[in-house]
């Protein structure tokens, strides 16, 4: 059992032990060869190119997470359409359905944006 299990997945645990391997040989290399000399100006917050000049646990503004639940809409949109779109033919009615069903609520998602004025920008 062991040799047959060995012999079907040696080559994918060759390959995840070379994919550590590296990975922590060139964190090591890196390391070890990086110059290591901080100044003040190294060590300073920096934020766009200004020095930090609130709290970094402010309040963001509810249009961030309106733009964000926007994308994931559209996103998925895309992501679950495409495929439906191609097997369409073989799925049937019951699949024609459900993805009804899907748009209906990335559709309700898009109004709430709207209403929210996720869409309007100032």
């Amino acid at each position: 059992m062991l040799l047959n299990f060995l012999s079907e997945y040696l080559s994918i645990l060759i390959f995840l032990f070379l994919a550590l391997a590296l990975s922590i040989g060139f964190i090591l290399i890196n390391y070890s060869l990086s110059p290591k000399n901080p100044d003040p100006e190294k060590l300073s917050a920096y934020e766009c190119g200004f020095e930090a000049f609130s709290d970094s646990r402010i309040q963001f503004d509810i249009r961030f997470y309106l733009v964000a639940i926007l994308f994931i809409i559209f996103d998925l949109e895309i992501a679950f359409l495409f495929p439906w779109a191609i097997s369409l033919g073989n799925i049937g009615i019951l699949g024609f359905y459900s993805m009804i069903i899907f748009l209906a609520v990335l559709t309700i998602g898009f109004i709430y944006e709207w209403k929210k004025g996720a869409l309007e920008w100032d």
